[in-house]
């Protein structure tokens, strides 16, 4: 080798590597009924489950808040739901929170080119600045005939198709709905992302790119096309088991929450839908395992494939019935447990679950770590790269919130539940995962309730005032306080 060789080949080695890609999925409402989860025994993930095999999966993720808005508004703020004030989705984050540093626009800010498609923010007006992004393709919806002109005003609205509603409820009216909608299956909305997707990582690229995907899947309204359906025969469908006097250990505002939109579990219930609408949750699940993997093996076949970290998440968990309670908005693990997966440049012992509790917050430090960017001494998650890194790393418990007030610590044991009222709840989550038994009550697990309540927030923002408050302009991206 010549000296120029040498030195040129040292030159080489001494480069900085690329900075890695991102490629950010996320799915709404996906509780822990997936494969690598083992949520729910028979149901078909196998994509999800094979990014599982080749990353880290978090097997003890929570969401921040178990609900759309003040979920995904922390996440990517990287500010918890009792700091901001962000607590319902009928809340705009850009007025409320005008200095606020979201995940993409960090990017955008150091070198990135950041794209997105789907429901990344909240899906209604108002809470996906087009500053955030370089180029972004706003959510397909395939319910359009549902959908209010005033949140929703790039959604053309038309008469609704005939069948509806698909679910066989008489007279049912709004988004809980499921079935087949009169569409081929490249025609249901999350498609349109996935091909956003995919037509991104099949170009070059300038820069390296955070580029979001975001799934509505399987929110309601549960639709899919009929063979998804067709992998869950009715009769081997399982509804969840739900024991008499589940809520009665229970203090009074955890049964309130349980309580919510009680009307549409009961009528479930009593027509005789409840397995049809469970069966419908895993064909919705399914479905969108099918669309992840048309993006990822996009991913795989691409030029960015071994530059690119993925990462995969949901906002929210989802009741089925359990506790005689469908949606989200409960402080127990069926609603704020959440798939979360991390494959690609910076991941180590890729395959071995990590059982620590940890929390949809960590996701925007641990960007910031694996993507060397600034540091953001305010984020109130913690970076996830040890646990990347080794399995074995420990961590703090993970914090959710709900409402003003009311929050719960999960730990890899424990789940504790305190309410703005000074009520409790504690469960015993390596022996009793559904949160059937409440211990709170129980003299000795006093110094117990004590050590956990210490990581709950000393204090809690007032809300921040909702969208009536507010005019907004969906052409200008304006708004104005009443």
């Amino acid at each position: 080798m010549t000296r120029r060789q040498f030195l040129a080949t040292s030159a080489l080695a001494a480069a900085p590597a690329a900075k890695p890609n991102v490629l950010f999925i996320s799915v709404d409402d996906m509780n822990d009924w997936i494969g690598c989860l083992g949520g729910y025994n028979g149901v078909r993930t196998p994509n999800i489950d094979s990014l599982a095999k080749r990353g880290v999966l978090f097997a003890n993720a929570h969401c921040a808040s178990p609900l759309c808005n003040p979920s995904r508004t922390a996440l990517l703020t990287g500010l918890r739901p009792s700091t901001t004030g962000m607590y319902n989705n009928d809340q705009f984050w850009r007025p409320n929170l005008p200095d606020a540093v979201t995940i993409p626009m960090h990017f955008k800010a150091n070198g990135y080119h950041v794209a997105g498609a789907g429901k990344v923010f909240h899906h209604t007006s108002g809470n996906n600045p087009p500053d955030q992004w370089d180029e972004f393709q706003l959510q397909v919806f395939d319910d359009p005939w549902y959908r209010r002109a005033d949140w929703y005003p790039w959604n053309k609205r038309v008469p609704a198709p005939k069948g509806h509603p698909f679910n066989g409820l008489n007279n049912f009216q709004g988004e809980f709905d499921w079935g087949v909608i009169p569409a081929e299956e490249r025609e249901y909305g999350d498609q349109k992302a996935i091909d956003f997707g995919l037509s991104f990582l099949a170009k070059p690229q300038q820069k390296p790119f955070f580029l979001a995907v975001g799934l509505w899947h399987p929110h309601i309204p549960m639709f899919a096309p009929q063979k998804y359906f067709d992998m869950y025969p009715p009769e081997k469908v399982k509804i969840p088991y739900t024991p008499a006097g589940d809520l009665d250990d229970v203090p009074e505002i955890g049964q309130n929450f349980a309580a919510a939109r009680r009307n549409e579990h009961d009528r479930i219930v009593r027509e005789g839908k409840w397995r049809d609408a469970v069966r419908a949750y895993l064909a919705a699940i399914t479905f969108a395992d099918a669309m992840i993997g048309r993006l990822l093996d996009g991913l795989n076949n691409s030029a960015h494939a071994r530059n690119t970290i993925v990462v995969f998440w949901s906002d929210n968990g989802w009741h089925l019935g359990e506790k005689d309670h469908w949606h989200k908005s409960t402080l127990w693990q069926r609603s704020t447990h959440v798939p979360l997966i991390i494959a690609g440049p910076g991941t180590r012992q890729q395959g071995q679950p990590r059982k620590q509790a940890v929390s949809l917050l960590d996701l925007y430090p641990t960007l910031v770590d694996l993507c060397g960017l600034p540091k953001r001494p305010q984020l109130e998650g913690l970076s996830l790269k040890p646990l990347l890194e080794n399995a074995a790393a420990k961590r703090p418990p993970a914090v959710i919130d709900f409402m003003r007030g009311n929050h719960a610590v999960r730990t890899d044991r424990w789940r504790y539940i305190k309410y703005n009222d000074g009520t409790e709840e504690l469960y015993d989550e390596s022996v009793d995962r559904e949160d059937w038994t409440n211990l709170a009550a129980d003299p000795k697990y006093a110094a117990l309730k004590k050590e956990l309540a210490r990581w709950i927030p000393t204090s809690a923002a007032p809300s921040k005032p909702e969208r009536t408050a507010f005019d907004f302009d969906f052409d200008t991206y304006t708004y104005k306080r009443k």
